[in-house]
């Protein structure tokens, strides 16, 4: 009896200090994540506190050792139009213009409040290409290209999480942009990987195209073809391309050196003598064999090394002018929304002539300069092409409109992708510029607007350089939804709240709220038509901070690049 009262004394005990212990870690629950916030919003804004109207980052003050390399580049392009041209060029756009296409093209974003006013105290009559060069080694560069270019060479599927990780490859891709690693070599390593994806994320452009267990050697071979070469071979799979030289064998051989490589336990592997068949309802049993096969430069394949191996060589080869003028006119189109040659994958043969048009002059001087992306980015942000104004005077009335845009004598108005207009929204969002540096509740908040707005506003997806065109569901998300309400309050956090309480005027005001948003300083007409429509309807600062806000978040300007 004593025993089982002893044992039930001990019970209850037991149980009264587990319950005690799940009240306390269930009042954990409610109070630390209360804790943790409240402690995260005092220090942020005592981080906000601390941030003015001026510039707090340094700017760039050496000029890059090899700007007159670009610019002698830049030249040879420019002359390259020679007499094709039927209208003379624009002129020059002022240098916040060339600014915040810089930005959009290279960070996704406009620049920030901060980077305006470090970008202004800069005196040098090249601080463009300063500017460049300070960019090129900013990690959000690295991040943005490699999301961009990362949906050329994997695609947008989510793939088999077991052996594709889209989030390792970007985070590679990324570093060997930031760190300038030769293009052809990035392309060598994306190929011709083995090993695990994991520790090796070059290899998920392999894993990528896993179907089921097995690796789609044909999905690879039309993917190379697009990515690498601008090609579109794939149309060949089944039979002769009905408008191209290219022919189904053509495409076979090229899938023939993707058909050895297969997913064992060490990763990605290659598989020794393997004779790749195809399905032939015409052969003796029902296979036919297929050996590999380039469609043309057959020369330039190397005698050893594994399938892989060997068409990495022939891809990137010196001599395959294909595969320069793919990237140049890509990275092109990436800068101006508008690639050189529409379609980017499906480009026409390169000239017999040598640098008889613009394409191939920047292609032969991207080659002869290392096939570097920080040379190619600098010498076209150097061209009068990308400095030029999007206005012309002939297409003033819109009769040469087209004429003015498809010669490049101005700037072509694209329009802004999906996350170049949510990255425009939350960058004006916050005086201070938004990276890997700021507070961890401002990278949050951008993560999930930025995911949430993408769900809402749609993405283009890997057709991202084809033309498409706003939809009202699209343009009222921007007007009505929570989105734009939400980013343009004027909080004690938010650019609209400091700038309402920071600026010592109604002018300063209003040209901060004009610098944040569309990177330029109000005209004297708005300057006017604001201080009329507050004199006869007077606001505070804040309201009309919102106001502003909201007003340039739906203009045109604002969701356009020009």
């Amino acid at each position: 009896m004593s025993g089982k009262v002893s044992m039930n004394t001990s019970t209850i005990g037991t149980s009264t200090k587990r319950a005690e212990r799940w009240q306390l870690a269930g009042a954990l629950k409610l109070v630390l994540p209360l804790f943790l916030t409240t402690a995260g919003v005092i220090s942020l804004f005592a981080f906000m506190a601390q941030m003015g109207l001026e510039a707090d980052g340094q700017p760039p003050t050496n000029l890059p050792p090899d700007l007159q390399n670009w610019k002698i580049s830049a030249a040879a392009v420019d002359q390259s139009w020679g007499t094709s041209k039927t209208l003379s060029q624009a002129e020059r756009a002022d240098d916040l213009t060339i600014l915040r296409r810089l930005h959009l093209a290279l960070v996704g974003t406009v620049p920030s409040l901060e980077e305006i006013r470090a970008f202004e105290a800069m005196e040098s009559q090249d601080r463009i290409a300063q500017w460049t060069n300070h960019l090129l080694m900013d990690p959000r560069v690295g991040d943005y290209l490699a999301q961009r270019l990362g949906k050329v060479f994997v695609g947008i599927e989510e793939g088999q999480f077991i052996v594709f990780r889209r989030d390792r490859f970007n985070q590679w891709l990324s570093r060997e942009i930031l760190d300038n690693r030769p293009y052809d070599k990035i392309v060598q390593q994306m190929i011709s990987e083995k090993g695990l994806w994991t520790g090796r994320p070059a290899g998920n452009f392999i894993t990528a195209a896993v179907t089921g267990e097995e690796v789609d050697e044909n999905k690879l071979a039309g993917r190379s073809a697009r990515a690498f070469l601008g090609q579109r071979m794939d149309c060949a799979q089944c039979h002769d391309h009905f408008f191209a030289q290219w022919k189904q064998h053509d495409f076979e051989g090229l899938a023939a050196f993707f058909a050895p490589v297969r997913i064992s336990a060490v990763g990605l592997e290659d598989q020794k003598d393997f004779q790749y068949q195809v399905d032939d309802s015409k052969a003796e049993d029902g296979k036919r064999k297929v050996d590999l096969r380039v469609p043309f430069g057959e020369e330039w394949l190397p005698a050893h090394g594994t399938e892989r191996h060997k068409l990495a060589q022939w891809i990137t080869h010196e001599e395959n002018r294909r595969f320069d003028r793919a990237i140049v006119n890509r990275m092109w189109g990436l800068m101006f929304g508008k690639p050189l040659v529409e379609p980017v994958d499906d480009l026409p043969d390169p000239p017999v002539e040598r640098q008889s048009d613009p394409l191939d002059v920047l292609a032969d001087e991207f080659r002869t300069h290392g096939r570097s992306l920080h040379w190619l980015i600098q010498v076209i942000v150097q061209t009068q092409a990308f400095q030029q104004e999007s206005r012309h005077p002939s297409a003033e009335n819109g009769e040469k409109f087209d004429v003015a845009s498809e010669n490049w004598v101005m700037y072509p108005l694209t329009r802004l992708r999906p996350e170049q207009i949510i990255g425009n929204m939350l960058q004006a969002w916050s005086l201070q510029t938004i990276d890997q540096n700021s507070h961890v509740f401002v990278r949050l908040f951008r993560l999930f607007r930025e995911r949430d707005f993408l769900k809402e506003y749609g993405d283009t997806g890997e057709e991202e350089l084809a033309l498409f065109t706003g939809t009202i569901p699209q343009a009222l998300l921007r007007m009505n939804g929570e989105f734009s309400r939400q980013l343009s309050e004027a909080t004690p956090l938010s650019a609209a709240g400091r700038l309402a309480n920071l600026s010592n005027d109604r002018e300063e005001l209003v040209t901060g709220v004009f610098l944040a948003c569309l990177t330029r300083r109000p005209t004297a007409e708005e300057l006017q038509l604001i201080e009329a429509m507050c004199q006869t309807h007077p606001v505070s600062n804040a309201t009309l901070a919102e106001d502003l806000y909201w007003t340039l978040f739906n203009s045109p300007e604002f969701s356009w690049n020009h």
